[in-house]
């Protein structure tokens, strides 16, 4: 019995090379990304700029004028006065001097391109930073001089609390806000 122990000990034990020698090798880790701190803030910034330009395209246009009660702002002028605190914000991070203008617009089809050229703003002020430079200090806008990173999560902060304002303007006309939707399946 001991024999018989020992020879399939001895079997199972020589077939393991040749079995882990079958297996698939695992792939290769990917590199860690050399400033995850400015990766991190893009990621938030763009999954927030993506639920904004998805809401901009969705709530039909005869709904931009849309006021739920006096005390707040229509649709059109939530998204201006966001859209326009997004490009003051990513200017001032690029250094690039552009300036907003999104707040007096009204039509749909004028605040999506205004949308769409504040996230170019904000790419463009992305492919400048690292995580060196994203802690430097930056002047202007509410809170005095603050470090880049400081500004960036202001802002998204900002665009996540009007996109809650303009998510009610949806669900009051009957349209579903675009971080409610279902995801696609996979």
């Amino acid at each position: 019995m001991r024999a018989v122990a020992s020879f399939l000990l001895m079997g199972v034990l020589g077939l393991a090379p040749v079995a882990s020698a079958q297996a698939p090798a695992a792939p290769p880790a990917a590199a860690p990304d050399p400033n995850p701190l400015t990766a991190e803030a893009r990621r938030a910034v763009e999954r927030i700029s993506g639920n904004l330009l998805r809401m901009a395209e969705k709530m039909p246009e005869e709904h931009y004028g849309f006021q739920a009660v006096p005390e707040i702002r229509t649709f059109a002028a939530t998204l201006g006065h966001t859209i326009d605190s997004r490009t003051r914000t990513c200017a001032s991070l690029s250094g690039s001097g552009a300036q907003p203008g999104a707040s007096a617009l009204k039509a749909k089809a004028d605040l999506v391109a205004a949308m769409k050229a504040s996230i170019a703003e904000c790419e463009k002020a992305f492919a400048t930073l690292t995580d060196a430079t994203i802690v430097g200090v930056v002047t202007g806008g509410r809170g005095g001089p603050r470090s880049r990173l400081a500004a960036i999560y202001g802002m998204v902060a900002h665009d996540n609390e009007e996109y809650g304002y303009l998510a009610v303007h949806m669900r009051l006309k009957g349209v579903v806000p675009p971080s409610s939707e279902a995801a696609p399946p996979r």
